[in-house]
């Protein structure tokens, strides 16, 4: 399933009551894709989500790629004002590379901020639906397990082990969030403003569980809107058992020693949100805790 074409206007403008003359007021968003090793994909990954989303930012936050994937980007950065690159001392883990992340986008004003992989498994041409649907929620997740998701190019195995680990997730935690391991995600800044990010100290799929559980437990908006997950093109994949057990451990410790200390968020202005259309209503599934 692939997302129909979408109109731009709901992202890159916004209008509410405090713009009676119908003045529009220009939305900023950042995508953060971080990268190691990435050098095959990078320019073409680029490529695409600018194409896709025209009006938005990408910040690439490379972990000093051996392979001279900091060099690419910093050569497309000289020719486009849209791409920024955060050059790291060594791999430091996906968990801080994203807080570095979401800590440049509430610095540099942008009103969304998203997570997204370098290897093509995140696929660009979602992303518009993912602006539509971030118009009324604080997290859009792109889900691989509700309708019209799927990962049809893995193995029984692995569909075995992040179906069961999202099982797992939901049941410990008690979290209604299908795909809480996902990575593609688009989030309110106003919304992560209020969390304790130095709290968050997980890493690979159990600081994705960890971003997602905290949003639920502080009330925020979320939706799942679905995706197809496709296997990486090039390169070599970063999945290993330290990011499985990670994962297991976190939950268990969570489940076991007690939540741990959230925000709720504060009441947005009226003007922060606008209707999404009717192709993205009728493909996310939305939901919000209990106040």
């Amino acid at each position: 399933m692939r997302p129909s074409d979408a109109t731009w206007a709901i992202q890159t403008t916004q209008t509410g009551p405090d713009r009676p003359d119908g003045e529009r007021q220009r939305v900023r968003s950042l995508i953060a894709i971080p990268t190691y090793n990435e050098r095959e994909n990078i320019a073409e990954l680029i490529a695409q989500v600018l194409a896709n989303a025209p009006t938005t930012d990408l910040l690439i936050i490379d972990d000093n790629s051996p392979d001279g994937t900091g060099q690419v980007v910093d050569e497309l950065a000289a020719k486009d004002g849209r791409i920024h690159a955060l050059h790291r001392p060594g791999k430091l883990g996906l968990g801080t590379a994203y807080v570095a992340g979401f800590r440049y986008a509430i610095a540099h004003g942008y009103d969304f901020v998203f997570e997204m992989d370098a290897d093509f498994s995140h696929d660009p041409s979602y992303l518009p639906r993912f602006f539509a649907a971030a118009q009324n929620s604080d997290l859009v997740i792109g889900s691989r397990y509700i309708a019209g998701g799927g990962t049809p190019n893995w193995s029984p195995l692995r569909r075995f082990i992040s179906g069961g680990g999202n099982r797992f997730a939901r049941t410990m935690l008690g979290i209604p969030i299908h795909d809480c391991t996902g990575g593609y995600r688009c989030f309110r800044v106003s919304a992560l403003r209020t969390l304790n990010l130095d709290a968050i100290s997980a890493q690979g799929y159990a600081f994705q569980v960890e971003l997602a559980y905290n949003f639920w437990k502080s009330g925020f908006r979320w939706v799942e809107t679905p995706i197809i997950f496709e296997d990486r093109r090039v390169g070599k994949s970063k999945m290993s058992r330290k990011i499985f057990i990670e994962a297991f451990v976190w939950v268990v410790r969570t489940r076991f020693t007690g939540d741990k200390a959230v925000r709720r968020p504060p009441a947005l202005p009226a003007s922060a949100s606008a209707p999404a259309d009717a192709a993205s209503a009728a493909s996310a599934r939305t939901n919000s805790a209990p106040r």
